[in-house]
């Protein structure tokens, strides 16, 4: 049984994807420093899979605290989630995003060159690409100016893992996620963001839900159909697996190249407006919402193309936007109930 390092992996995606792991048979190691996720998500894994993932509370911007964990603990590969991720705040904290994202990586690769780790799979976004010109976006799009820190951070990632596959042997794939939205069937775990969303459908639900007032369409005066930002919305479920399909490409050794990225999204693209009727439509709840002034680092839009990770990774999307829409509002209502 192969052992696998998750970071992050009591957060939203994190966490989704360490069910899966335990799905399929892998054992995990979850590290975790609780700086935007909560401890009872261990228990809910657990409810979820009947086992219990190996915690261990790290702070990977500490070199020492990394290297200790790694001097107790053998592991067969890294799934790496853990780095800050909300646009606006990268814009207004650049260094802390530049510490955290950059800084946990370096470390962690020079424990993998030094230990001789292989398989590495690394949590990035379709925020490398920019406002691209073409669309659906390929992986073949060039990588422009990041429009934040966040995204700047995830463009550099990617750097540094591809300088370290060539110069240390590693193999590594990027997985450039577009919007992960959703909840595990089982409703036991889903994304739970600390204090206001950045994302748009946890705020969709907990304006549904009366805890927020309202939702704010950032900016209706885009170059779309409606006037609003248009984005790939993924289930949760569908990207863990993904990670899955992934990390069987490199313990098998059919990754064709040390350093491989693929796109992981639905290919097709969603307007705001889109999203919220939808939202209304598949929960019978009406939004209240206004139009405000547009994001700094939004770009117009972003879908992707998925041929490229359908073949390579022998994966596609099999939940719809519906599904995904319900499962994050059937959350959303498990949260409220236990609230009140």
């Amino acid at each position: 049984m192969k052992t696998i390092l998750v970071t992050g992996g009591l957060g939203f995606i994190g966490s989704h994807t360490v069910v899966e792991l335990q799905n399929s048979g892998f054992k995990v190691i979850v590290i975790d420093n609780l700086s935007n996720s909560r401890i009872e998500v261990l228990d809910s894994i657990t409810k979820i899979t009947g086992t219990k993932p190996n915690f261990h509370k790290v702070d990977l911007r500490n070199k020492k605290e990394v290297k200790n964990f790694f001097d107790l603990n053998i592991i067969d590969g890294i799934i790496h989630f853990a780095a800050f991720k909300a646009v606006g705040e990268s814009v207004e904290k650049p260094l802390e995003y530049y510490e955290n994202n950059i800084g946990s990586l370096v470390y962690l690769l020079q424990e993998m060159r030094d230990r001789n780790i292989d398989n590495f799979i690394f949590s990035s976004s379709c925020t490398v690409y920019g406002q691209a010109d073409k669309l659906p976006i390929t992986e073949n799009a060039p990588i422009k100016p990041a429009e934040s820190p966040y995204g700047n951070t995830k463009q550099i990632g990617e750097e540094i893992i591809k300088d370290s596959c060539n110069a240390h042997k590693l193999n590594a794939i990027a997985l450039r996620y577009f919007n992960p939205i959703g909840a595990h069937e089982s409703i036991e775990i889903g994304e739970l963001p600390l204090g206001i969303p950045q994302n748009l459908i946890p705020y969709v639900t907990q304006t549904a839900a009366g805890i927020r007032s309202q939702l704010s369409i950032f900016g209706d005066d885009y170059e779309t159909p409606d006037g609003t930002a248009i984005r790939d919305y993924i289930h949760v479920v569908d990207l863990a697996k993904a990670h899955i399909a992934a990390l069987k490409r490199l313990l098998n050794k059919d990754n064709e190249n040390n350093f491989e990225y693929y796109n992981i999204g639905t290919g097709k693209g969603s307007s705001v407006l889109e999203i919220i009727t939808a939202f209304q439509n598949s929960t019978g709840k009406i939004l209240n919402y206004k139009t405000v002034e547009r994001r700094t680092g939004d770009v117009t839009a972003a879908y992707a193309d998925t041929t490229i990770a359908n073949e390579k990774l022998n994966w596609k999307t099999e939940k719809t936007l519906e599904e995904a829409l319900r499962s994050a509002w059937n959350w959303q209502e498990k949260q409220s109930n236990n609230h009140s």
